[in-house]
């Protein structure tokens, strides 16, 4: 079993992934293919357009009215597109990063005046305070700042428009909070949250957020964006490359908006950030995520790794800290090759109730391992027959991801180990994804990969399964009151799993399972459909008392 620390180099990835699919499919004929399947099946269910509230008193209307003179409305074509580029060394990048790579070469122009902090008396010793040498350094901007090998301290920094700030690399360039910095304090953000800031780069060295200063607290976040290493909020044109961030605690690093919000499904925060690329990160010890989103549109995250959350913005045992996390409101995002260990979801797509789902997000290589829920993707509240049908959970593709032995975790203590969990999305695409349990780990006889609470067009394509021996099914799709529907399994392997291999549940109107090859060691059943409606083909199951049951049979 692979085992993947803080000091994981992530440039590893791309190899450590591939081993699990080097008889599949290479990377680009898998991007093709999961392109082609997104394509085929994303109109099925198309998100409505959403009304603009209309406020029902006078004070509501002059609050909007004072919100957007200070935070102007975005005008942001919406977008589904999955396109992504693959280049003659397998490398991926979606179409859009050209746009990013053109405003880099502005970037390079504007920054061309290069300084080194320490000639504004910026000493690495650990001791002395550097705040105001790193101000002068970096003054209004349009400047490239040099920070030399050794360890900083600070109690903030802020960088305005067109600038750039450089380390020797991780744990030799280390920028670390001052002990007198407030729980709220970011490590680096941009200058203006509200007007916003543009072309900003930050690479090659560690963000050591100092949690040890607040001594033992219960929660190391004040609320809001803040708490976090390094916070984008209303940020276009941004790169943050080979840097290590620790211990925040809230977020690592955080992709946001100028605040977070909380108006209902169908809506979306002002002063979002867009065009930003995430590169080579690495973070543990944070008290939320690793890697957010909130809000924000054409975000790229490459060759990251993330692990060992503290959990500390939470409750104890109600923390849902993520390694990566595409939440609130963000749109177009790309994850490449990225890995995540010991979290409690290794890759989470999601809203809270009154928010808006992350939209249109494409996962491309991912390894998770000892993570509790490998690949969550869900819309808090949007749930139960009972609850509002999501206006905006559309749109994931994931293709070459890999979920190595999922296990309960302290910081969410009640949550069942899971693979994947698929709830209240529609239009979702899993092509190539390799599952391996633990054989002697007790699974409590749950289901590994769970499709459920009203999830709609989701289609699973080249699943490999095997050693979940105490769990109760490798794959469920769940039916009664609240059940997932129109959902698609095929190219399915399951060698010595659970008890059962496939089972569809109750109620489904519509649902398929073909070409599944799958292997017990006694088991119970290999595919069982509980739904007269679901259409089984080409189903081979052997160490099982049943094959399959239930369903319209047609070739077995």
């Amino acid at each position: 079993m692979i085992h993947l620390s803080k000091r994981h180099h992530p440039e590893e990835n791309d190899q450590l992934i591939s081993q699990f699919f080097h008889r599949n499919a290479s990377i680009k004929e898998a991007v093709q293919e999961t392109h082609t399947m997104f394509a085929e099946c994303k109109d099925l269910y198309c998100a409505p357009s959403v009304k603009q509230r209309e406020q029902s008193s006078l004070w509501q209307k002059l609050t909007s009215f004072l919100i957007g003179l200070i935070l102007p409305a975005e005008r942001s074509k919406q977008t589904d597109s999955s396109e992504t580029w693959t280049d003659e060394q397998g490398s991926i990048y979606p179409v859009w990063k050209k746009i990013l790579d053109k405003e880099y070469l502005s970037l390079q122009k504007q920054t061309a005046r290069k300084v080194n902090v320490e000639q504004f008396g910026a000493v690495g010793d650990g001791v002395t305070d550097c705040t105001e040498a790193f101000r002068r350094a970096i003054g209004k901007g349009k400047v490239n700042v040099y920070v030399p090998e050794g360890i900083y301290l600070v109690k903030e920094i802020k960088l305005p428009s067109f600038t750039s700030i450089t380390g020797e690399g991780k744990d030799r360039t280390v920028l670390k909070l001052h002990d007198k910095t407030p729980k709220a304090g970011w490590l680096i953000t941009n200058a203006d949250h509200k007007k916003g800031n543009h072309h900003l780069y930050v690479e090659k060295m560690t963000l050591d957020w100092n949690v040890e200063r607040l001594g033992d607290v219960p929660r190391t976040s004040t609320g809001g964006n803040r708490s976090s290493c390094l916070t984008y909020a209303n940020v276009t044109y941004g790169w943050v490359k080979d840097v290590q961030a620790i211990n925040p605690g809230l977020h690592c690093f955080d992709v946001s908006s100028t605040k977070y919000s909380y108006s209902g499904d169908g809506y979306r925060a002002r002063g979002g950030s867009k065009y930003i690329w995430l590169d080579r990160l690495n973070g543990y010890g944070f008290g939320d995520d690793g890697i957010t989103t909130h809000h924000s549109d054409f975000i790229f995250i490459s060759h990251s790794h993330m692990c060992d959350p503290s959990g500390k913005a939470h409750k104890e045992g109600f923390s849902n800290s993520n390694g990566i996390e595409v939440d609130d409101g963000s749109r177009n995002v790309w994850l490449f090759n990225n890995s995540t260990a010991r979290c409690f979801g290794g890759v989470e797509i999601k809203a809270h109730h009154n928010s808006s789902a992350a939209a249109n997000v494409h996962i491309i290589g991912h390894l998770s391992v000892n993570d509790n829920r490998s690949f969550n993707f869900r819309h808090i509240g949007h749930h139960s027959a009972s609850d509002a049908e999501s206006l905006t959970a559309y749109n994931i593709t994931a293709a070459r991801i890999v979920s190595l032995a999922p296990i309960r975790t302290d910081l969410y203590r009640d949550s069942h180990p899971r693979a994947l969990v698929v709830s209240a999305y529609k239009n979702v695409v899993v092509n190539h994804f390799a599952v391996i349990g633990d054989r002697e780990y007790d699974y409590e006889k749950q289901p590994v990969i769970a499709i459920q609470y009203r999830a709609r067009n989701v289609h699973l394509n080249h699943i490999q399964m095997k050693h979940f021996n105490k769990a109760g099914v490798d794959i469920k799709v769940f039916g009664g009151e609240q059940k997932a529907d129109d959902v698609h399994i095929k190219n399915v392997v399951i060698e010595h799993s659970a008890k059962r291999g496939i089972l569809i549940g109750a109620g489904i109107e519509k649902a398929s399972v073909q070409h599944v090859q799958a292997t017990g060691q006694g088991g119970t059943c290999g595919c069982q459909s509980d739904t007269p409606q679901a259409v089984l083909g080409d189903i081979v199951a052997k160490g099982y008392k049943v094959p399959f049951s239930g369903g319209a049979q047609k070739t077995t």
